[in-house]
């Protein structure tokens, strides 16, 4: 088995403040949120580890992390440019996105 036999594994981590891709049981990457004072949730950074690049799983991460949030009712800021970009070039049905000032969506 090749690891892109391997389907990556999307969990939110709510003890760490972040959304984690693995690949058979090796953490990938992450995409980190903190709640702001009025309870939305902020994502500041993404990170993916260099020896998984290039695969797609930032992108695979962040869709799963905004449909997730989009289940729970939650919104998001995005901070981070590449949730940012996401977002921009992605509907996810039910999520509410409060756009920091300079990164609204383009059409």
């Amino acid at each position: 088995m090749t690891d892109t036999d391997v389907t990556p594994e999307v969990v939110r981590n709510d003890d760490k403040g972040r959304y984690e891709i693995s690949l058979d049981g090796a953490l990938a990457g992450f995409t980190e949120f903190v709640a702001d004072d009025q309870g939305r949730l902020v994502f500041p950074h993404t990170e993916i580890d260099p020896a998984f690049s290039g695969r797609g799983l930032g992108t695979e991460l962040i869709g799963q992390a905004m449909t997730d949030v989009a289940s729970r009712g939650e919104t998001v800021v995005p901070e981070c440019s590449f949730v940012v970009r996401y977002l921009q070039k992605h509907e996810v049905n039910g999520l509410d996105v409060a756009w920091p000032h300079g990164s609204a969506p383009r059409g």
